[in-house]
């Protein structure tokens, strides 16, 4: 038999990954995957939610306004210019007359107040802007938290302290459930809302908290109609 008739020897065959690599879409579909995915959704509701969101909002305003002088300072009670906050349930942005019935007199030529004094003599408000806030499908009333006893640093941090204000608390549903929960953790006398930094006269605030809302008659809503209307 000549060599053209001969029948050619089988050839090995050469892969260029070995075998077990065939298994990868299996373990990856099947162990990774689903590790990954529930990694992934609580890195969304950890990271995602208004604590690491909304904790720390501070945008520029178009006056640069310090609390810190105003509120800390000279003492300030936020309830002049904040009007309305004790009995509506929205907390009032202060008009121009507010800070004029002050700066027609202290520091009128101060470039910080250009602002201020274009508003005033243009009859237009300054457009400042919002920080805290609650979502539309969310009902929150100043008066109802301020009449019982609910100092303004338990939602908006020390004010007297910020040269320009930011979010101190989340303001999510989890946030407000933990004081409606417990709220002798907060209560204090209504002569003390404004206070910052406020201490309870012996130092237990739980024991005040529960004294406090036995007088007044705290029963927060935890219930979805609460705050849902």
């Amino acid at each position: 038999m000549s060599n053209e008739e001969r029948t050619p020897e089988p050839q090995p065959e050469h892969f260029v990954f070995p075998k077990w690599h065939n298994k990868v879409p299996l373990v990856v579909l099947g162990v990774i995957g689903p590790v990954a995915t529930v990694a992934v959704i609580a890195a969304v509701w950890y990271w995602f939610s208004p604590r690491f969101t909304d904790v720390g909002y501070q945008p520029k305003q178009p006056v640069a306004y310090s609390h810190k002088l105003h509120a800390g300072d000279l003492g300030m009670d936020c309830r002049y210019c904040h009007t309305g906050v004790e009995d509506t349930a929205h907390a009032r942005i202060p008009p121009t007359q507010t800070c004029m019935n002050c700066h027609t007199q202290i520091r009128t030529d101060s470039p910080l107040l250009a602002p201020i004094r274009e508003s005033w003599a243009k009859d237009k408000p300054v457009e400042w802007i919002r920080i805290h806030k609650t979502p539309d499908y969310a009902y929150f009333d100043h008066s109802a938290h301020i009449s019982v006893g609910v100092g303004c640093e338990s939602c908006h941090g020390r004010i007297d302290q910020m040269i320009e204000v930011g979010q101190a608390e989340p303001l999510n549903m989890a946030w407000c459930l933990d004081c409606h929960n417990a709220p002798e953790k907060f209560l204090r006398p209504t002569s003390e809302v404004t206070t910052m930094g406020y201490q309870p006269e012996g130092g237990d605030q739980l024991a005040l908290g529960k004294k406090l809302a036995e007088e007044k008659n705290v029963n927060p809503p935890i219930h979805c109609s609460g705050c849902h209307r």
